[in-house]
Parts: structure tokens; sequence; C-alpha cells
């Protein structure tokens, strides 16, 4: 018998505010982060060799995308699920993954924290998340490929309907996936050979100068990416400038978005989406207010004529759902680290099905290019025979940073993301930049913190982030 012998967490941060990059109305210097886990077993790990300085046994990786400080206590958060994971049997878990997930979810003190939202439920989705990339390297196969080879019943199993049944009941998920699978074989095919349309944040973060930003949206379209997205939120004349200059460079052939990350009350988005759309026609508002506010995204749907784009901080299924019964959104953005792991982010791809909305995944931070391309390939695969339409098509977004920190990168090539072809979720991260960007004791951090922060043996990793 094959079990769970540890759960280990790891403060994983790169300081990338030097830069700004990722900067944004609501987060001007942040500094990207991975509270990491590793699900540990007693499992010989048969591909050795596709690790990076692993134990010799098999191992799933998973993370939540943090910055900075919040890196504290979204570790604990997972730390404190170690007595509900370690000593379970490897098999019976990868066997009824659906009811895995409910084990942790249901789990009645650790629930009050949320209910299932925050920190505790983002801890939850790291360990999920470990536990699929942990099946799909037991199973030899990329997660997209293994998730789209399980039958609409597998499926099915995994998904919690609880508070989803006056909007999607399991036989309507049925049969979706019944109908989403015509065609499946031919379209994982195309997937492998020709990839997955992506579009590119890179050039919009709001830290950025105006050359900087015609710069690398120069790149962005001769690097084949069909639309550009920009960060707005800062003076309105700022936003009006740089996304003026952003349509100059790109033509009118190539999308323009911008995202607000939540920064303006409801009135003022109507106003700003109005007046940028007028001066460079938008493809989508993302994030214009507060994502909790479904009432209020709902009515600037409705006056600004711009396509509304929401869903990297929507907390849960329940909030998604209301979103799409209150048509609050246009376009879903799920995120793999933000709810319960797979299992939930499959639901939340069932309810976008059943309500004709397309997925638009967010991306970029640490690692989430990595995880959610699969979820995204899994979708156009699964659920593509019922594909809403959608006059951009299917996207992904791509951001150009930190990929270099895992073993197995995210790759864009000619403006699609290649699709995965290595065993697992593609989470693993290396072990030398572990290392180095362990917080507060790598050498990547010690160099900018002074010497008292790191202890003898500094740049040794254990459990936890601490040096050895």
């Amino acid at each position: 018998m094959t079990r769970v012998v540890a759960l280990d967490t790891y403060d994983i941060r790169f300081p990338t505010s030097q830069g700004s990059y990722g900067s944004d109305a609501m987060n001007p210097a942040p500094d990207y982060a991975a509270a990491y886990v590793v699900v540990r077993t007693d499992e010989p790990r048969s591909d050795q060799a596709a690790g990076d300085g692993g134990t010799g046994a098999a191992e799933g990786h998973g993370f939540s995308f943090t910055i900075g400080r919040g890196n504290d206590v979204q570790v604990a958060a997972i730390r404190s699920l170690a007595p509900l994971v370690v000593g379970l049997d490897v098999d019976e878990v990868m066997a009824d993954l659906g009811a895995f997930s409910r084990r942790l979810v249901w789990d009645s003190p650790l629930r009050w924290l949320g209910p299932e939202k925050g920190v505790m439920h983002m801890a939850i989705g790291a360990v999920i998340n470990a536990m699929w990339d942990l099946r799909a390297k037991r199973a030899g196969q990329p997660l997209w490929r293994l998730l789209a080879g399980l039958s609409p019943e597998e499926i099915v199993s995994l998904v919690d309907f609880r508070y989803l049944s006056d909007a999607l009941t399991p036989d309507e998920a049925l049969d979706l996936l019944r109908r989403g699978s015509v065609g499946a074989s031919a379209r994982a095919e195309e997937l492998a050979r020709t990839g997955y349309p992506a579009y590119s944040t890179s050039a919009g973060w709001l830290g950025y100068g105006d050359e900087q930003v015609v710069s690398l949206c120069n790149e962005a379209v001769a690097s084949g990416f069909p639309l550009v997205k920009l960060k707005v939120g800062a003076r309105e004349e700022d936003d009006l400038r740089r996304c003026r200059l952003a349509r100059e460079v790109i033509g009118s052939d190539v999308g323009l978005a911008v995202d607000a990350n939540q920064v303006w009350d409801v009135e003022e988005s109507v106003a700003r989406v109005r007046r940028l759309d007028d001066l460079v026609h938008l493809a989508w508002i993302e994030e214009p207010t507060s994502p909790d506010d479904i009432l209020g995204l709902a009515r600037i749907r409705r006056e600004v004529g711009v396509p509304v784009a929401v869903g990297e901080h929507v907390p849960n299924r329940v909030v998604f759902k209301q979103l799409l019964q209150h048509r609050a959104m246009d376009i879903m953005q799920i995120d793999a680290c933000r709810v319960a792991g797979v299992n939930e982010n499959i639901a939340n791809l069932l309810l976008a099905a059943k309500f004709g909305v397309p997925v638009y995944p967010h991306a970029g931070g640490v690692g989430l290019c990595e995880l959610v391309q699969h979820l995204a390939m899994f979708n156009g695969v699964a659920l593509g025979g019922v594909a809403p339409p959608s006059p951009a098509g299917p996207l992904l977004e791509w951001i150009d940073h930190l990929h270099e920190h895992f073993v197995e990168p995210a790759t864009v090539v000619a403006g699609h993301y290649r699709a995965p072809s290595q065993p697992g979720a593609s989470t693993e991260m290396r072990k030398a930049s572990m290392n180095n960007f362990s917080f507060p004791n790598g050498p990547a951090w010690t160099v900018r913190l002074g010497s008292s922060a790191a202890p003898a043996g500094e740049g040794e990793l254990s459990p936890e982030g601490r040096g050895l």
C-alpha cells in the first residue's frame, strides 16, 4: 500500500516589484510569490529524469499564487491541511479525487473560515492541484490529456453540485459533456499540432513608461498575438494616453483590452470605460469594480456596451453561478489557484458552457500559465462541441516572466501556447529556483534583506521554506 508520507510547504517569493512587473492600479509594487506544496509518497518515482532534484519517491506539486507577505498566511493555511492528507492511501485518493476534494472542502472547522472562499479555500486548491499533478504523472500523461480522456460520468463525479442545482444539474452536465465530446479526438490532435491561441499582457503593466509600452506592443504584434491587454486605473489622462499609444502601434486589426483590477466604483467604471471605448474601441473591460459586486457588474455591462470580463478573484463556483444568472459577465476568467483546484474549475467550465459564455483564463503570476493552460486545453477538447461563439475565438492570457523557474515551462510560439507533452500538471518548480528564492533565507533575498536574515547553510531548502 502506497501512502502520503508528508505535505511539505515552501515560501517562494520573487522581487518583481523592482522592475514594475505585475504593477496595476490596486497592486502598484507586488513581489510575486508562491505558497508551494509538495505531496510526498512512499511510492518509487518513475519519472526521476524529468524532475529536478526530487526525493526519489513519487510526489505531486501545487501552489497558491500570492504577493509579498500574504504568502506567510497562505503557507500556514496549506500546512494546516497536513492532518487531513498525510497517511491517506494514495491509490484510494487517485481513484476518487471527487471524494478527496469534498473531504477537504467540507472539513467543518476549516470550512468555518470561509465558507469555501479566501485563504483556506485557496490552500485546499493547492493541495488538490498537487494531487492532480501526481495522478497525471502516475498515468504518464499531461494533465490536459488525462482530463480530456475521462468519461463524462467520471468528470461529473468530480464536481460538487451542492448550491449549483438551480443552475446546473448533474444530468445537464452529462449532456453538455456528451455533446461537447463530439470531435474531441480531432481537436486534441489539432491542439497538439498547432497549440492554443494566446493574447499578451506583457506590454501593459501600469508602472511601465510610454516608451516601454510602445516597444512591448510592437513585440506583441510581431510575435503573432491577436490581442494586447493594458492595465488602467491610474489618472484618467494617463490611461487615455497609454491606450491611444497602444492602439496606434498595434493597429485596428489587433484587439485591445483593458484591466482596471477592481479599482473603480460602479459609476466611475461606466464613465471611464465609455471614454476609453470611444477613443480606442475595447475588446473587453476586465474587473472594472469589486468582483463580489454582482449587481454592480451587471449594471456596468448593461450601460457601457463593452464586454465585461471577470473571474480571477471570484472565490468559488457559487459566485460564478450568480454572475452568470444575473448576466453580469460576458467572459469568464477562471484562475487555477483561486478556487478549490481542478475540481471546482471543472464546475466553473461546465457553468460557462451551460450559459454560453466563453472562457479566457487568467494567467501570469507564478506558475499560473503553466497550470491553467491544462484547464483551457481540457475545456477546448472536452467541451469544444458546445463552445459558444466568440469574435476572438478561444484565448488564453500570456505573460512572459518567471517561466524559467519550472521544470516544464509554458511556451508560446507564434501567438500560441504549445501543448504540454510531459506527464503532470507542469507545476513542478526547479529546486535551484526554490533554493534561490526561498523567503527570507534564499540567496536572492539575503542580498536584499541583509546577511542577518540567513543562518548558516543558507540556500539549503527545507520544508516551510527555512534554510537548514
